[in-house]
């Protein structure tokens, strides 16, 4: 079950629409050129998790692209309006009012056609995969793949949208079908020059432990991946627990010497990475009960 809300001046609360059937037109540029920007956010317990992390990511998104935003308040009307109608639509299909579980609540915003002032923006809420919720529990084996460009790219091509969300995914989809093709479950991008990047959908942090002291370590944002929500809330509870936190450089090596990797992102949340091409690496359980605690408090 999928729930669409159109985000309209004309209608606080939004424009409730078929999900399942024709709304974009077929020359909007988001289609017919990835010309656009999103947001996904986890919904459960009755939240929307890391709301307004959210909405200032698409701000900040959208500016980088030049392109027109609907006000913060309309958005809010319309993923409210959406949530209530997910779980109404839940609770008529399970019998238990209390049944809500995990759904993701997805924000895009297109230019529209040529030549339009601004373009179409909506909100979806849909159920979760559940690969995700798997992934926590098992853990993930990566590959390493080269994204093709070196670690200080976004200072002299800023037109590239790096740091952006944008809708152009086809290479981040790509990635990860190669990864599945060869029995991996996702990708770890590396620059040219040796750096630890990003995910396709996530954010990478390691975890080292000595004589006591917890580190948690991030690539830098310099090397042009896009700003983490799930890596910001993580970082500001590890700091209030007691850890050390670092911004890189990441090579590698800095990945295979950890005492724990995990990929993140707000859908999926803390995956623990067990093995890097093929050969296993350090999963300290305690750090990872730890830190899925903090995940866990998040809102």
């Amino acid at each position: 079950m999928t729930v669409l809300v159109f985000v309209d001046s004309a209608t606080p609360a939004g424009r409730v629409a078929d999900a399942s059937a024709p709304q974009l037109l077929v020359t909007d540029q988001g289609v017919v050129r990835g010309d656009g920007v999103f947001e996904s956010m986890l919904y459960t317990g009755g939240t929307v998790r890391k709301l307004d992390a959210h909405l200032a990511r698409l701000r900040s998104s959208a500016a980088t692209c030049e392109l027109a935003l609907p006000e913060e308040d309309a958005w809010r009307g319309a993923i409210a309006t959406a949530v209530a109608g997910y779980e109404a639509g839940r609770s008529a299909a399970s019998g238990d009012p209390d049944d809500t579980d995990e759904a993701v609540v997805k924000l895009v915003v297109t230019r529209g056609a040529e030549g339009e002032a601004h373009g179409p923006a909506w909100v979806t809420v849909s159920p979760a995969p559940e690969a995700g919720r798997r992934q926590r529990q098992e853990g993930i084996a990566v590959v390493l793949l080269d994204r093709g460009y070196d670690s200080s790219l976004a200072d002299r091509a800023p037109w590239l949208l790096m740091g952006a969300k944008t809708l152009s995914y086809a290479v981040n989809m790509a990635a990860l079908r190669h990864a599945r093709s060869i029995g991996a479950d996702d990708v770890i991008f590396t620059s040219s020059d040796g750096r630890v990047l990003e995910g396709p959908t996530s954010t990478v942090l390691l975890a080292t432990r000595e004589n006591g002291v917890k580190r948690l370590v991030t690539p830098r944002l310099e090397t042009g991946i896009l700003p983490g929500t799930t890596q910001g809330a993580i970082f500001a509870a590890a700091r209030q627990a007691g850890w050390t936190l670092g911004y890189g450089p990441l090579e590698p090596h800095h990945l295979m010497e950890a005492d724990a990797v995990w990929l993140v992102s707000s859908i999926r949340l803390l995956a623990p990475v067990t093995s890097i091409d093929g050969t296993a690496i350090g999963r300290d359980h305690e750090l990872h009960d730890e830190l899925s605690a903090m995940v866990r408090d998040i809102r």
